[in-house]
């Protein structure tokens, strides 16, 4: 597949299932929809729409707030509901019925699997390392679409050139450190330039509820391969489908390409 950062590459495999084919599974955005938690209340849920109707009124710094402050309370919501709520330009989910969290000072990048050196990375040392900015899009596949979105990361090919890829590795294996969701990417898409991983969002550091401290940024594919609270990297000899994938996301999730959708490409 080629990694020309003007290429999209190729779509899914044919036959491969996408969201026209599972009904029950379309409503998932970004890091997919929120599992477990306790439903927000009525009165609590009338407070969320005055919230989130305000912050459209008010502007992209009152929606900014929203996104921080109603987040956590949208990301523990079983029902799913509250994420239809016009809060912030975002939608905030997480497929464990709560919002991961950890410090810069303890957060942690493991980088192993078929590697001639396995490293871990600080904060601090990754956000030393040479950095790339990036204003793109960002796409859910649900249908909203976030534009012109400022970014600023590490390309993954600098990490996958310093841990040295060995032959047989194929594509990448990442890893939350919520404990379940995972992703994945073919070693030619990794080493695109417009693949990072992000620590800095609209010019500040990347929050909780974006995937903070570190999080990975596709900018050709839709959300939900830009894997929240990035702690690991594996390589491996072939494409192990993440977290969405193994429930009828397609695994190559090129935006308009994919999933049975016709977005316009980032």
């Amino acid at each position: 597949m080629d990694d020309d950062p003007d290429d999209p590459g190729e779509p899914g495999e044919p036959g491969e299932p996408g969201l026209s084919e599972r009904p029950d599974i379309a409503a998932a955005a970004d890091t997919g929809p929120p599992v477990g938690g306790s439903p927000v209340g009525r009165r609590v849920f009338l407070g969320l729409v005055g919230l989130g109707a305000a912050g459209v009124l008010l502007g992209a710094q009152a929606q900014d707030w929203l996104e921080r402050v109603v987040g956590p309370f949208i990301s523990k919501d079983g029902t799913g509901l509250a994420s239809l709520l016009p809060v912030g330009r975002f939608r905030i989910y997480t497929v464990t019925g709560d919002l991961p969290s950890r410090s810069r000072a303890d957060w942690k990048l493991k980088v192993g699997g078929l590697v001639d050196q396995p490293f871990e990375l600080s904060y601090d040392e990754l956000v030393a390392m040479p950095a790339t900015n990036l204003t793109r899009d960002f796409q859910c596949v649900t249908g909203w679409r976030v534009p012109d979105v400022e970014w600023r990361g590490v390309q993954l090919s600098r990490l996958l050139d310093r841990a040295g890829v060995q032959p047989g590795a194929k594509a990448l294996r990442l890893h939350s450190f919520d404990g379940e969701y995972t992703e994945s990417l073919t070693l030619a898409q990794a080493r695109r330039d417009d693949v990072i991983a992000a620590y800095r969002f609209e010019g500040d550091e990347l929050s909780d509820e974006h995937g903070g401290p570190v999080r990975l940024y596709v900018a050709p594919m839709y959300g939900y391969k830009s894997i929240k609270w990035l702690d690991g990297i594996e390589l491996t000899k072939r494409v192990h489908p993440g977290y969405w994938e193994e429930l009828g996301y397609d695994v190559d999730g090129w935006i308009g390409r994919s999933n049975g959708r016709d977005d316009s490409p980032v």
